[in-house]
């Protein structure tokens, strides 16, 4: 049998100070051995089935061709499935648990072609508990894949509309204000919204200004958009990301501390105006205080 993969990229929420990593990676080195396998991350938080797709459908785009192994798997050892999606005209195979994990790195490359339930325990270890299935099922998965081993014999068939569908939270429009989430924070404190330059251009129209007014809870600011972070002077700004969504962002410290916000918290866009009293009162730009630690880095 011919090999036809030679890249396994890998996903997880199992850090990196117990053995799962490395015990999930030489299992596919001892099945596979010509595969390298690149670790995208493994600092999902625990259990965020969402954090995770999200991570996953940001990597997807640059992804080599081969087989995808993601494993944020709180269900695991109960009667959730174990599934493998073949995308892009056989180019890629997702490995993971059917509970909405894959779904939104799928539809980025296409949409699922063929899919089935790993259930053929010719491809598997012999396992003494349930509860690794990164280990037991999906590495062993990855590896028959990149050796030849046709999906189809890996388990049983079944329909991809029937897989467990991934949560993409929207942006609202309500009342010419965008009713917007955090989807991300990333180790720099820049705070990732579900909102694209797309978004705001179908609701205000091209042109609409150099500023926009946010409201994280009981605080309301008005942010002006740039280009870079270096151009943010003194306070938060708005910016379109490397992955093409709006960020807010603070030169070398954390928007997200600034702002106290985390994933899934809620945000309020609205279009400045000059003579809006509240942004005049709540202040253009952040006071810096003098001394404070910053974090250097995007």
């Amino acid at each position: 049998m011919d090999p036809r993969f030679e890249t396994v990229s890998f996903l997880s929420d199992y850090g990196t100070s117990d053995e799962f990593v490395g015990v999930v990676k030489s299992v596919i080195r001892e099945i596979a051995p010509h595969v390298t396998v690149i670790d995208l991350t493994h600092d999902v938080t625990p259990f965020d089935v969402r954090g995770g797709s999200l991570a996953l459908a940001r990597c997807v785009p640059y992804l080599a061709s081969g087989v995808v192994l993601a494993v944020v798997d709180p269900g695991v050892g109960t009667d959730r499935r174990a599934v493998a999606i073949e995308v892009a005209g056989g180019e890629g195979v997702l490995v993971g648990p059917d509970n909405g994990l894959l779904p939104s790195a799928v539809a980025m490359t296409g949409g699922a072609e063929r899919a089935v339930v790993l259930d053929n325990r010719e491809y598997q270890l012999d396992a003494p508990g349930p509860t690794f299935a990164g280990r037991d099922v999906f590495a062993p998965a990855a590896a028959h894949l990149c050796n030849g081993v046709d999906l189809e014999e890996l388990g049983e068939a079944i329909d991809p509309a029937l897989l467990l569908p991934g949560i993409v939270p929207l942006p609202r429009e309500v009342g010419g204000a965008l009713e917007c989430e955090v989807l991300w924070v990333d180790r720099f404190g820049n705070v990732q919204l579900n909102v694209s330059p797309d978004d705001l251009d179908e609701m205000w129209g091209q042109g609409w200004g150099d500023r926009v007014r946010v409201t994280v809870g009981e605080q309301v600011r008005a942010v002006p958009l740039v280009r870079a972070y270096g151009e943010i002077t003194g306070g938060i700004g708005m910016l379109v990301d490397s992955y093409g969504m709006y960020s807010l962002a603070v030169d070398r410290y954390s928007a997200a501390a600034e702002l106290h916000l985390a994933a899934t918290d809620a945000v309020t866009l609205e279009r400045y105006d000059d003579d809006d009293p509240r942004g005049r009162r709540r202040g253009q730009t952040t006071p810096v205080t003098l001394g404070r630690s910053r974090e250097a880095g995007r």
